[in-house]
C-alpha cells in the first residue's frame, strides 16, 4: 500500500536553487518532447522510453546540455518516463475509444512546470527536520512521523512559490479496527444539496468557489489594471493564486470532515456512477465547486482503511424516477421539479430522498445485503 506525506519547505534564499532545478526540469521534458514530435513527424513512430533514456545520457555530455547534470540522473530519467506514460495514455484511450479526451503530452513554460523527482539518491533524510538536496541543506515542517520505506521523493512547488516534500511511502497494509455499526445507505449527490442519504439527512453545499466569487474578481481587475511584466502584476497574480489555494484547501477540509463522519456512522455506502464530464459541460463551474469525483477518492481510502464497503451503482438506473415505496416509475421528470406524488400509491416523494433510498435498494440487492425491494402492498392500493 502507498502512501505520499506531504512536507512544507521553510522560506529561505537557497529555495532559489530548488526553482532553479524546476526550470531546468522543464526545458529536460520540452526538448525531449520536442525530440518525440520531430521523430513522428519524419519516421511516423513513436520513440521508445529506453532509447529515450540512453539520448538523455549522451546529451549531458555535449557543453550545451551539461547544466542539466545539476539536476542528476535519476531525476533525468524519470522526465523520460513521465512523457513516456503521458503518451502511452494517449495511445490507450484512442485504442478504448474513452468517452473522456485524453490530450498527449504538451510543451510546458518553465513557470507552469512544477516538480521534478528523486528516488534513490540525491537527497538525504535527517532526523532533525532538515533534508539535503545536492549539495544544499534545507529545513521543513515535519508535522508527522514518516512510516514506511521511502521510495521516490518529488520537490514539488505551487503558483505562490512554496516548495514541499512529496515523500511517497510503501508501507503495510494494515486496517484499523473500528466497530461494525450494522447499518447501510445510499446517498444522491445534488446540486442544491452536497449530499442526501437514504436516512433523509441533508448534507448543504458549501461551494466555496462562490462564496470567494466576489473578492476574485475584485482581484482580477486588479490584475488587468497592473502593466504587463511588472512587479505589481506579479504581486497581483499571488493575490489571486492565494485565494484559490484558500478555497482548494477549505473544499479539501470539508470532503476529509464529511467522508469520515459517514465511514464512522455505515458499514457500507452506496453511491451513483455520475457522468462528471456530461454535469460539468451542462452546470459548468458548480460541479467543479462540489467536487464529486475528489470526494469519491476520499471515501473509498478511507472505506478501504477501515474494512468498510463503499459501492457505485449504474448510472443509468432511474432512481430519481422511481417510486420508493411501490416501484412504479414515470416516464418524465424534469430537473426544476423536486418533489412529486406518485400516480399508483399516491405516496409524496421528496426528489433527492427518493433517489436515495432507491441507490440504497439497488446496492443492496446487487451485494446481497438484505431484502430491501419496494412495498407490494401499495401497489394494490
Amino acid at each position: 500500500m502507498k502512501r505520499t506525506y506531504v512536507f512544507k519547505l521553510y522560506r529561505s534564499k537557497k529555495n532559489k536553487k530548488l526553482h532553479r532545478l524546476i526550470e531546468i526540469a522543464s526545458s529536460v521534458y520540452n526538448h525531449l518532447l520536442a525530440l518525440q514530435k520531430c521523430f513522428y513527424r519524419f519516421y511516423k513512430s513513436y520513440i521508445p522510453l529506453y532509447r529515450l533514456q540512453k539520448h538523455l545520457t549522451k546529451l549531458k555530455q555535449f557543453q550545451r546540455f551539461c547544466h542539466w547534470n545539476q539536476l542528476g540522473s535519476q531525476a533525468l530519467q524519470e522526465i523520460a518516463e513521465r512523457i513516456d506514460k503521458g503518451y502511452k495514455r494517449f495511445f490507450d484511450a484512442l485504442r478504448k475509444k474513452r468517452e473522456w479526451k485524453v490530450c498527449p503530452p504538451r510543451f510546458k513554460p518553465a513557470r507552469k512546470y512544477k516538480s521534478f523527482t528523486l528516488k534513490q539518491a540525491g537527497y538525504k533524510l535527517f532526523e532533525d527536520h532538515c533534508i539535503r538536496i545536492g549539495k544544499e541543506k534545507y529545513k521543513f515542517f515535519k508535522s508527522r512521523t514518516i512510516q514506511g520505506e521511502i521510495k521516490t521523493l518529488t520537490i514539488k512547488r505551487d503558483s505562490l512559490g512554496d516548495i514541499y516534500l512529496c515523500f511517497s511511502c510503501e508501507v503495510k497494509n494494515e486496517k484499523v479496527q473500528e466497530s461494525m455499526t450494522g447499518k447501510n445507505a445510499g446517498f444522491d449527490f445534488g446540486l442544491i444539496t452536497f449530499c442526501t442519504s437514504s436516512d433523509e439527512e441533508k448534507i448543504e453545499s458549501p461551494l466555496f468557489f462562490k462564496r470567494q466569487q466576489k473578492a476574485l474578481k475584485h482581484a482580477h481587475r486588479k490584475v488587468s489594471s497592473k502593466q504587463k511584466g511588472s512587479n505589481q502584476r506579479k504581486k497581483a497574480h499571488l493575490v489571486v493564486a492565494r485565494l484559490h489555494r484558500k478555497v482548494f484547501r477549505q473544499r479539501r477540509a470539508f470532503h476529509f470532515e464529511q467522508a469520515r463522519l459517514l465511514i464512522s456512522r455505515y458499514d457500507a455506502l452506496f453511491f451513483e456512477d455520475l457522468n462528471l464530464n456530461a454535469m460539468k459541460k451542462r452546470y459548468g463551474r458548480k460541479i467543479n465547486d462540489l467536487g464529486f469525483h475528489s470526494f469519491l477518492q476520499i471515501v473509498k481510502n478511507y472505506a478501504e482503511q477501515r474494512g468498510k464497503i463503499v459501492h457505485l451503482i449504474d448510472r443509468f438506473e432511474p432512481t430519481s424516477k422511481t417510486c420508493s415505496s411501490c416501484g412504479h416509475a414515470i416516464k418524465d421528470l424534469d430537473l426544476k421539479v423536486r418533489s412529486w406524488c406518485c400516480e399508483v400509491c399516491c405516496t409524496e416523494h421528496d426528489r433527492d430522498i427518493n433517489a436515495a433510498k432507491n441507490i440504497f435498494r439497488v446496492g443492496t440487492s446487487t451485494l446481497r445485503l438484505g431484502d430491501v425491494r419496494p412495498n407490494k402492498l401499495a401497489i394494490a392500493v
